[in-house]
């Protein structure tokens, strides 16, 4: 079984101390990843919950791997990654939300050295009190645990929130803070810690609600952006609590006012400043290892980096997605910045490149509720194991399912897309043909205040380098009527649109062939013929395995029809909703409907006798066919109160066509908005068919539906090219490998005397005080671009 498509952003990604490895929390295990490649290169499984925090264990020769990890399961575990394999379990009893390590980040000093005092993490966890189903008033709590010797959760609480929140530590270790609503809590932390040391703790308010906090790498100064995009800048924080001056910091009372310009009633900071360039909240607040600067980031998609000390402003624009995350690495020379897009970019510093990225599934459309009843669902590519997913920015992204990684995207509709623009295009549909070489997509404009509106299908082809390039655009298609479906006939270069206003159009990829040099050209897709049935909406569409019937269903009637001659040929009995899918199961003389509404209905028709052959009252979200044998599956939506029995909100239901009994079920979670697929299997394997479930998350499974034991598969698939670390680290990323020292080298240089017949490409090598004269090189260069002729005598 293959599981797939998690989320890479949801908590910050750490490098390895060399730097070489990104070590990314995804679902219920930490991903490692290549920082030279992107390739995934090994997993840290374990946790039965998500991994909601992730700590490298510094170390100053690079050579240890190590790494703690902390999970909703309520367990920190810790691991060497380098194996990898897990060294250690801590059963805290509490789902863990946060955790930070402070003594891993603060110099040891010589006493300490040999006596090796207790690791102790900070960690933010569920009150168990509180119920899972409801938030109580105080549901969060800030505790902290030995990690040497566990016994048992300490017992002081160091704050309670409503909810669990992210804990903030400082590079060096000696502070750690949270926000809650408009004010940030900062605590110093003990030198000599302990399960009952009081940490010291101060607090500092704002008008606005606070979204994320940064603490300076080596000062006393702490940053923080709230909803409306401003940046406060609080510096020497703790004058009074944390560094024991008696009131008294730089020659001067902390308690006068007048000397704390910007700071709130009685905040303890010497001064606090604002910055305002993001136009809607910060999401992102990170200092560099040097302190100097402060990177910050939000839904624009635009990391700016802030000169501290002068506030001024460097921009690398247009990264298209909303910015969540920046982690500095060992190596200055790279960082990392994770998109809400699922995609985390590394960055070369100081120029901030992307010069990488490593590019999980697009997450759902956060436009998807204002765009209902238009957002495409996913495309199925049998052939190579492909799911074509629709984007933020108008465009559809590949993703191979075997690799999980994230393939390349297609541009549907060239426009130039914010993150905070409102949505005018919707792209509707995504069809693929059975051998995965042709594509129909349907882009909506929305019309403004009820005036405007445009729809455009298009047609893409494959090109030579396994991408889809537009073949044809065709506007309004069916005059002022949305299209409904789209379907592929298996054998020839054929496709069906239809339509909400009664017609359907068969078009045909003519092709031609050139006169001269006998080349085949591709003419683009035309109009072949358009039907209707008694002006119904048309909503669902499917060819026969061989090509020669093209059912439509006319509202709640289908219909069977010549494709190449465009004749009606049969009408099927009606049901009691529309039908909204239509599908062939294999090569077989059976067809399969869908219904959805009040009345839903999952029926097969015998085409024989072109009557209703069995049926299901049953809630169907997708169904997936296969394409050389007689059965299909569907993914069932169960009701509320069968959730608990069944272990979730759907159910997968294996079929053979001649038989109303379920061959197989497997129970799935968030299966609203899901999808299934049947995918060509491996032929080293003797695997016919494998089936595929997304779910609502877009996070997916495969496995073989004819298997009752637990059936392993190879992640990387025969035409999956697994990437060489070819990476540089430090002074070779910048500046390049030096050459290698040989002391039995001859130190004089050896200048080849032989004549060359290409003489500009050697004349200027070698070092620059080793070269002969000016006057002499330009002559010999001269001489070499000129064309030397034979003479000839008439």
């Amino acid at each position: 079984m293959i599981s797939g498509g998690q989320n890479y952003v949801s908590s910050a990604p750490v490098f390895s101390n060399d730097a070489k490895r990104l070590l990314v929390c995804t679902g219920s295990t930490v991903s490692v990843f290549s920082t030279a490649t992107g390739s995934r290169v090994s997993s840290l499984e374990g946790h039965s919950g998500p991994v909601t925090a992730l700590v490298v264990v510094p170390d100053s020769s690079t050579l240890l791997s190590f790494c703690w990890t902390a999970s909703v399961d309520g367990t920190i575990r810790h691991w060497d990654f380098s194996v990898p394999e897990c060294v250690k379990i801590i059963d805290l009893h509490f789902p863990v939300f946060s955790m930070v390590v402070p003594s891993l980040l603060s110099p040891r000093e010589e006493n300490d050295a040999k006596t090796r005092p207790d690791v102790f993490a900070y960690v933010s966890v569920q009150n168990p009190n509180a119920e899972a189903n409801c938030l109580s008033p105080r549901c969060g709590q800030i505790r902290k645990c030995n990690l040497t010797n566990f016994h048992a959760v300490s017992s002081l609480i160091l704050k309670e929130t409503e909810r669990p929140e992210s804990l903030t530590i400082s590079p060096s270790g000696k502070f750690l803070g949270i926000k809650d609503k408009r004010k940030l809590h900062i605590w110093k932390v003990p030198k000599v810690d302990s399960d009952s040391a009081v940490s010291k703790k101060i607090t500092l308010h704002h008008s606005k609600t606070i979204t994320v906090l940064a603490l300076h790498p080596m000062e006393r100064i702490v940053a923080a952006g709230d909803v409306t995009g401003r940046i406060l800048i609080w510096r020497g924080f703790g004058a009074q609590k944390f560094m024991h001056s008696g009131g008294l910091v730089n020659g001067r009372s902390t308690n006068d006012e007048e000397d704390k310009p910007g700071v709130r009633e009685n905040d303890d900071a010497e001064s606090c400043s604002t910055w305002h360039w993001h136009p809607s909240g910060v999401r992102l607040l990170s200092f560099s290892s040097d302190g100097a600067y402060l990177y910050s980031g939000g839904k624009e998609g635009v990391l700016v980096l802030w000169q501290l000390d002068t506030g001024k402003k460097n921009f690398l624009p247009r990264i298209g997605s909303p910015l969540l995350y920046f982690v500095d690495s060992p190596d200055p020379s790279l960082s990392s910045i994770s998109c809400a897009d699922n995609q985390i970019h590394i960055l070369k510093m100081p120029s901030m490149e992307i010069i990488r990225s490593i590019s999980g599934i697009k997450p759902c459309l956060s436009s998807q509720d204002i765009c209902e009843g238009l957002c495409s669902r996913a495309a199925f590519d049998y052939t190579s194991g492909l799911v074509a997913v629709q984007t933020e920015n108008y465009g559809i992204q590949f993703y191979s399912l075997f690799a999980n990684r994230g393939l390349y995207e297609v541009q549907v509709c060239e426009r130039n897309h914010q993150p905070v623009d409102e949505v005018t295009v919707v792209v509707s549909l995504v069809e693929l043909s059975v051998d995965g070489s042709m594509m129909g997509t349907v882009e909506v404009k929305l019309p403004e205040d009820g005036v405007g509106g445009l729809v455009c299908l298009k047609f893409w082809d494959l090109d030579d380098n396994k991408r889809f390039s537009v073949s044809t655009l065709i506007y309004e298609p069916h005059r002022d009527a949305h299209i409904s479906a789209i379907a592929f006939n298996p054998t020839r270069r054929m496709a069906v649109s239809l339509s909400y206003g009664g017609d359907f159009k068969i078009w045909v990829c003519k092709e031609e062939i050139k006169q001269k040099g006998q080349m085949l050209q591709n003419s683009g897709w035309m109009c072949h013929a358009v039907g209707s049935y008694k002006n119904k909406a048309m909503r669902a569409a499917a060819f026969s395995a061989d090509g020669s019937v093209l059912a439509v269903a006319a509202d709640n009637v289908i219909t069977l029809w010549d494709p190449n001659n465009n004749v009606l040929v049969a009408v099927v009995g009606e049901t009691l909703m529309p039908i909204t899918s239509l599908g062939f199961a294999g090569k077989s003389y059976y067809l399969v409907s869908v219904c959805h509404g009040s009345k839903p209905q999952l029926s097969v028709w015998s085409m024989s006798r072109l009557a209703a052959f069995w049926s299901y009252k049953i809630q169907i979200e997708a169904v997936s066919f296969t394409i050389d044998f007689s059965y299909f599956a569907v993914l069932a939506l169960l009701p509320e109160s069968n959730e608990y029995a069944f272990k979730g909100d759907g159910i997968i239901l294996l079929f053979n066509v001649t038989n109303p009994t379920p061959m197989a079920s497997w129970s799935v979670t968030k299966a609203k908005g899901g999808g299934l697929a049947f995918l060509k299997g491996y032929p080293s394997e003797q695997l016919q068919s494998l089936l595929a479930y997304i779910n609502g998350d877009r996070e997916y499974v495969i496995f073989h539906p004819h298997s009752k034991e637990a059936f392993e598969l190879s992640r990387i698939r025969q035409d999956d090219h697994v990437l060489e670390e070819t990476g540089q680290f430090g002074y070779t990323s910048i500046y390049g490998e030096l050459p290698k020292f040989d002391p039995k080298r001859n130190l004089t240089s050896s200048i080849s005397s032989a004549a060359s017949e290409r003489p500009w490409e050697t004349i200027f090598s070698g070092s620059s005080h080793m070269l002969p004269p000016l006057t002499k090189l330009c002559s010999e260069f001269l001489e070499s671009l000129l064309e030397k002729k034979t003479p000839t005598v008439e």
